[in-house]
Parts: structure tokens; sequence; C-alpha cells
């Protein structure tokens, strides 16, 4: 069925829907004639339900019972997304409390989780944000001595982030070797991604141009070694607030809502679904079965991509929640955020 444009409805058809869809997404219940007649349209409950039958056969509205009142289709969300929808800027006390995570906290992936949180709060959502896999810069890698045989490699990134991995040592490595790695380490690699500091450093080694002495030499492989062996489990997708899917309206449908948290905790699903938001620059809103996704059918998915100020695609954040989500309050929310950490990205 051909979903009509919001021009072909009559002025009159158009103020019915948005009522309906407007109290729906209010209550979560379909709306009624006589509930729509007490509210200002000025029109009598048999003018309005045949206005909601025109509605209905037009696949816009259903009405899940006989003696129900109406609710919006999946189609008939899209239709006021795309056509009716009148956005309402982020209050400055939900300006503030978004843009103070990012202020609040150095290591990135505190920021982005903190910020992700904060989003989820305020829209009553689940948060989401995914980055690329990260590619640390360093600036500095240093060894501290643990015990015989064992030493912590303490890596710094420009980000301010720290990280520490525990090395095993060759036998009768001196204290002396582990300062002759770090500094030399740090020296050469300040600046440079993990991939490319494994490139430069293999190239030294190689060339014999690394002026260290063997047991730094091997402390060096090592704690690169150490490193590179995580970097393709850094974390890309970070969610935060799955349980505020789980509210009374949901208890109708909880075996939808377990496969939604599934979903959640697993990643994959949502990492695609987010992806496929990267094109482009504008909010992408998935409303119910056009995710594609079984366990997402009854929910609904905001993203948006951020840029760095080179223009380079950083990630996506946004939200997942039911398909009664208000959408004019939450967008413009997740497109706050997405400027926000845009700047923290850049």
């Amino acid at each position: 069925m051909r979903t009509p444009p919001v021009t072909e409805l009559t002025d009159r058809a158009r103020d019915i829907f948005r009522a309906v869809v407007d109290g729906y997404l209010a209550s979560g219940q379909p709306v009624g004639s006589k509930t729509l007649a007490l509210s200002g349209i000025g029109l009598s409950p048999a003018s309005i339900r045949s206005v909601l039958g025109e509605l209905e056969a037009l696949g816009l509205l259903a009405a899940p019972h006989t003696s129900a009142g109406r609710l919006p289709t999946e189609r008939g969300l899209r239709l006021f997304v795309d056509g009716m929808m009148q956005a309402h800027e982020p209050t400055p006390e939900e300006r503030a409390a978004i843009e103070t995570e990012v202020e609040r906290h150095g290591p990135v992936e505190e920021a982005l989780a903190a910020t992700t949180a904060a989003l989820s709060g305020l829209s009553a959502c689940a948060g989401l944000v995914m980055v690329p896999k990260r590619e640390l810069v360093l600036r500095s890698i240093g060894f501290v001595p643990l015990s015989p045989g064992r030493a912590l490699a303490v890596l710094v990134g420009e980000d301010g982030s720290v990280e520490n991995r525990v090395v095993t040592l060759p036998a009768g490595v001196p204290p002396s070797a582990l300062v002759e790695a770090g500094n030399f380490m740090s020296a050469t690699l300040a600046g440079l991604t993990l991939a490319e500091a494994r490139a430069r450093i293999d190239r030294e080694l190689a060339d014999g141009r690394a002026a260290i002495d063997a047991a730094a030499r091997t402390l060096v492989e090592r704690g690169l070694a150490v490193w590179s062996e995580d970097g393709d489990r850094r974390p890309v997708l970070i969610v935060r607030g799955q349980g505020r899917l789980i509210d009374a309206a949901a208890a109708a449908d909880l075996d939808r809502v377990r496969d939604l948290l599934d979903d959640l905790e697993g990643k994959q699903e949502i990492a695609g679904l987010l992806d496929s938001a990267r094109g482009g620059d504008a909010t992408r809103i998935f409303i119910g079965a056009e995710t594609n996704l079984f366990s997402l059918s009854g929910s609904s998915v905001i993203a948006r991509p951020f840029r760095g100020r080179d223009g380079r695609l950083v990630g996506v954040v946004g939200v997942i929640g039911p398909v009664r989500l208000n959408y004019a309050r939450v967008v413009p929310m997740v497109d706050l955020t997405a400027a926000t950490l845009a700047r923290l990205m850049g």
C-alpha cells in the first residue's frame, strides 16, 4: 500500500491524525473519538470516527480492538516524522547535561560512555555510540618493574588515556634495560598510531639503526606486541541505559524486550544498524520493522554520524527505544550529542 504524502490529506484529516499521534506518543495508549472531540478539534465524535476510518483505510492508523480508539501504524509514524513533526530544541538544562560530561572526563572512552549515559537519561531510551577501532596516538611508553620476570608496560595516549599491560621479561634483564627501552620507544614512536609504531620499529630493528642493546630490543618487541595483540578488540560500541527499555508499557511484550536486550548485549546487530547510518550527515530514524531486525520490531532507532574538524567520519551516536518515543524532543537531542562528540573527537 502506498503511503500518501501529507499534502494529499485534508486539513481536517491532518489535524485528527496529528492529534492521534500526539496522544499516542504521550500515553502509549490508543486515542478514541471522544477524547479527540474534547481536545478542541471542533468536530463531533461521529465526524471524527468517519475521518479515523479514512485514515485507517490509508494504513496510517490501526484499531487494536473493536471498541478501542486508534493508534498510528509504523507507516503512520513515518509519515508524521517525515512530514509533520516540529522539533523541540533541547532546553539549556538538557544542553548542559550533555556538554558537561564531555568536559568532565579525560580519556576519550570515558567521555563517550558518560555522554551516552547522559543522552540515555534525558531521552528515557538506551543510548548508543559507535566509533571505529580506536587509532590510539602514542605520547609515551614506559616499563615499571613488578617482580622478577614481570614488568608493567604503561602506554600514554595523546588524548590523555593511560593503559597498562603486564609483560613477561626474559631472564636476566637488568632494570637499566627497562629504562632504555622506554626512552627509546617514547622518543621514536611519539605521535604515531600503534600500527605506524610497529612498522617503524620493525624497520629500525631490521636496518640496525636502533641504538639499543639486545635486552632493551627484546623489551621493545614484547612491549609493542602486547599492545598490538588486543588492538582489534578495542570497544567499538558503547551502550548505556538498557534498563530504560523495560517500563510498564513493555510488560505486555516481554519476549520482544528480552530479544532486544540480547541484541544490545551481543552488539553485532546494533553495530550493523548504526553502521548503515554512517553515510551522509543527516539524522536517520528507523521505525519498527524498517530496521529489518526481527527483535527490533516495535522499537525505533535514531542515529546521527559525527565528524572531526577535518570532515573525517568519526562515529555514530543515537538512541533506541519504543516506537512511541517522543521523536520531536529526542531527534534534536541526538543532534546535539553528535555535535558535542564531534568537538570532543575533532
